[in-house]
């Protein structure tokens, strides 16, 4: 064998092993990229069950207005960074019910700007939808406050 085309095929060799290093390389890094993507999601969860939980267990104590309780596990929930969630509306329709009428009422400054009376009657009517929908809302919250993905 010529001693040209024995360096060639050296060479050949080398280079065909780094890139095969290489992509291994890039390889393990992608898989430890997607573990850690996974972790944070799987922390993620945790910390928002943990959350639903909470808050579930003071609306239930009355720790937390329903109305602000309703919200914040609306959108606890709608945040689950989850794949084919189940409808939490059907699941929990009276805490879903309370956050849709009360989610767009003005708040802070917004809230501000309304005259008294225009407050006044937004809470009167805040205050009426959460009497009519406690006791089924805490039958809701009472599940929610066992809440597991």
């Amino acid at each position: 064998m010529d001693i040209k085309l024995i360096i060639t095929l050296l060479i050949a060799l080398a280079i065909i092993g780094g890139l095969a290093f290489y992509a291994g390389r890039l390889l393990f890094r992608l898989r430890k990229q997607e573990q850690q993507r996974l972790d944070n999601i799987q922390q993620r969860i945790a910390r928002i069950t943990q959350s639903i939980q909470t808050i579930s267990m003071a609306v239930e104590q009355q720790q937390c207005n329903l109305s602000e309780g309703c919200i914040r596990l609306c959108n606890l929930l709608a945040g689950l960074p989850i794949a084919n969630p189940p409808n939490y509306a059907e699941l929990y329709p009276s805490v879903h019910e309370l956050h849709n009428k009360v989610a767009n009422l003005p708040t802070h400054d917004a809230r501000k700007l309304l005259t008294p009376s225009e407050r006044r009657g937004q809470d009167m009517q805040r205050e009426e939808d959460e009497v009519l929908l406690e006791s089924k809302i805490l039958l809701e919250v009472g599940h929610l406050k066992l809440f597991t993905v």
